[in-house]
């Protein structure tokens, strides 16, 4: 059983298929035990399928704005990734792009964005979101680019930077303890077995450090240890903290 495949649809299945090299099969082939994963243009988006989401649901980039955030554009820099990110920002490259969530809160709020993500899966998602951001009315109507995707190793990438970004975050995967709720225990979960802890977290982080222009921040569980260190400054949620560390 191999772990991908693509759902058969229109011509956008066969490129993407192509792309990751990946099984192209239909429906009733998908049924039948043929890998553990399977990405198909469903209800006008890229999903991401396991065995039990076959027939319906799945998994997508979610563009619109998350449960209490601000609609209007840009949104108010008030919740505790603003103030990491810091008021005076312009630039943030996410290196740990995952689910691009914090990477469109931050478009949202007005900051110039670039992602990088190793994963073709997860890279493919993403410019899908993307690319469906792109054709929201508010986006459209104040002429306004989505965020830019750079997909491969972020320690490689960063070092190749043109400029160096105001901020680099990084929200590197550390081992699961805490609950979560149950949509992000899924979508954690299958981000996961995708991509697996992120065993090179120390060596990113110095990467990070050595290509910002001002400052990195490291989102991290609040049991865990500071990735770069005594932080400068430390902002605690219920379950998380945002780690800075100011040049």
């Amino acid at each position: 059983m191999t772990q991908l495949a693509v759902i058969a649809g229109d011509q956008r299945s066969a490129v993407l298929a192509e792309w990751l090299n990946a099984d192209l099969l239909d429906f009733d082939a998908a049924n039948l035990d043929a890998a553990e994963f399977f990405l198909a243009y469903r209800d006008g988006c890229l999903r991401l399928l396991d065995r039990q989401t076959l027939k319906k649901g799945g998994l997508t980039v979610e563009i619109d704005p998350r449960p209490g955030e601000q609609h209007s554009y840009p949104a108010p820099k008030k919740d505790l990734l603003a103030q990491a990110i810091g008021k005076k920002t312009h630039t943030v490259v996410d290196a740990t792009c995952g689910w691009a969530q914090d990477s469109l809160a931050l478009f949202r709020m007005g900051y110039q964005v670039t992602c990088i993500e190793r994963s073709p899966v997860m890279a493919a998602l993403i410019q899908d979101g993307f690319e469906r951001l792109a054709q929201k009315d508010w986006v459209r109507r104040r002429e306004l680019s989505p965020p830019t995707l750079l997909i491969g190793n972020a320690i490689a990438l960063l070092a190749d930077l043109s400029e160096a970004p105001d901020c680099i975050y990084l929200d590197p995967m550390f081992p699961a303890k805490k609950k979560q709720s149950a949509a992000t225990r899924k979508s954690m979960a299958i981000l996961r077995d995708i991509l697996g802890d992120d065993l090179d977290r120390q060596a990113l982080f110095d990467a990070a450090w050595a290509a910002t222009g001002k400052r990195v921040v490291v989102k991290s569980p609040d049991h865990a240890e500071p990735l770069g260190g005594k932080p400068s400054q430390s902002f605690q949620g219920k379950l998380l903290r945002y780690d800075v560390y100011l040049k």
